[in-house]
Formats: C-alpha cells, sequence, structure tokens
C-alpha cells in the first residue's frame, strides 16, 4: 500500500514573529509509515530558519526637517547611514524649488537605499522666525504627501522633547549634547541637524516606534 504524509504549515503570525510555530498535518493510508516524522520536523525547522535570514531588514528614514536638513537611514542591511542634505534655493529660483528639490531627493534616497517602509522626522512646535515657520510647514506638507503616494507606513512626527530625553536623558538637552549623545553611541554628526536625526532613529529603532 501507498503512505501519504502531507506537510502543511500553519500560523497567523508573521514570519518574524516570535509565536510563529511550524506544524505538521500527518495522515496515513494502510501500510507502514516509512517517511520519519523526525525528519520532517528538522526538514521544517532548517527551512523556516533560512526564510527568517532571507527576509530583509525594513529600512527605516529620519528626518530633522529645514533648510539644512539632517537624515539618518537604517538600510534593509541593517547599516545606518547619516548627513545633512541642503534645501537652500538660489538667487533666481522661484518659491517652490526648495520643495521639487527636496522631494526629488526622497525619490533618489528610496531609489538607492530604499524601498523606505517608515518615515520618522522631528516634530516642532515653536520655530525661532516665521520664515522657519514656513519652511517646516512646507517641507513637512511635501513629504507627507510624497509618502501617501508611496503609500509608506507609518509617517509621523515625533516630538522634540522625547527625542531629547532618549538621547540625553533630558527633555531640554540644548545641541552640544545632543552631539555629544551621538558621538558617545559611535556616530561623527557633523552638526545638531545630523545628531538630531541620529537620535531619532536610534528611537525608532529602539522603542519600536514607540510601542
Amino acid at each position: 500500500m501507498v503512505t501519504k504524509v502531507a506537510v502543511r504549515r500553519v500560523g497567523a503570525f508573521p514570519l518574524n514573529h516570535p509565536a510563529r510555530r511550524d506544524s505538521l498535518a500527518v495522515t496515513k493510508a494502510e501500510g507502514p509509515l516509512d517517511v520519519s516524522l523526525h525528519m520532517f520536523q528538522q526538514a521544517l525547522l532548517h527551512a523556516t530558519r533560512a526564510e527568517l535570514a532571507s527576509v530583509p531588514t525594513p529600512c527605516i528614514l529620519a528626518l530633522d526637517l529645514g533648510t539644512t536638513t539632517g537624515w539618518a537611514l537604517r538600510s534593509a542591511d541593517g547599516l545606518i547611514t547619516s548627513g545633512t542634505a541642503s534645501f537652500r534655493p538660489g538667487r533666481f529660483d522661484g518659491g517652490g524649488m526648495r520643495y521639487l528639490r527636496f522631494a526629488n531627493w526622497l525619490t533618489e534616497l528610496d531609489r538607492l537605499s530604499g524601498p523606505l517602509a517608515a518615515i520618522w522626522f522631528e516634530e516642532v512646535r515653536r520655530h525661532a522666525g516665521t520664515d522657519a515657520s514656513h519652511i517646516y510647514g512646507g517641507l513637512m506638507a511635501t513629504l507627507t504627501a510624497w509618502a501617501e503616494q508611496r503609500d509608506i507606513l507609518p509617517y509621523e512626527g515625533v516630538p522634540v522633547g522625547t527625542i531629547k530625553r532618549h538621547a540625553t536623558g533630558k527633555g531640554n538637552a540644548p545641541k552640544n549634547a545632543m552631539i555629544a549623545a551621538a558621538k558617545a553611541r559611535g556616530f561623527s554628526p557633523a552638526d545638531d541637524n545630523e545628531a538630531d536625526a541620529v537620535a531619532l532613529l536610534l528611537w525608532a529603532i529602539e522603542t519600536k516606534g514607540g510601542i
């Protein structure tokens, strides 16, 4: 007689969820069971480990929005890079060129290092002046519209105090303290904009987005 062994993988959890379990469903017709159940269990275990190893790390972008925007990125291979990008308009540029360049920069970053899975930006409630406030609002509007068009979720602002407190232990830490905190974690920020972006990215990774 022929013996039939059916292997079914079940589980409602995502592949990388710790509660994920593999199970076997074995049906037997008449005759001896020729295939070792233990061998099937081992084969499924090795297959699951290989699948987990092949799952890429979600690509996360953190931004400190402004004319000089600080950014930090965790790419799919788990490496973190950071820097600054200037969106200061030229002398003969129209008012919208700043935001057009910003959108193009996001697209290029997504193409080269993405696809982006989540975007976090520093949520600023008070600004030094009216111009800074308008620029921040324009960049935030450009960013959120860009993310919506590409179905990138979440894109979310994080209060400045939350970022500073996670990085330094103080919600009102000055710029030099943020730079020092980034250096203590092994980074070399060029300025406080980059340091803030690094701190925001580390917050997103270490708190899983505040969860």
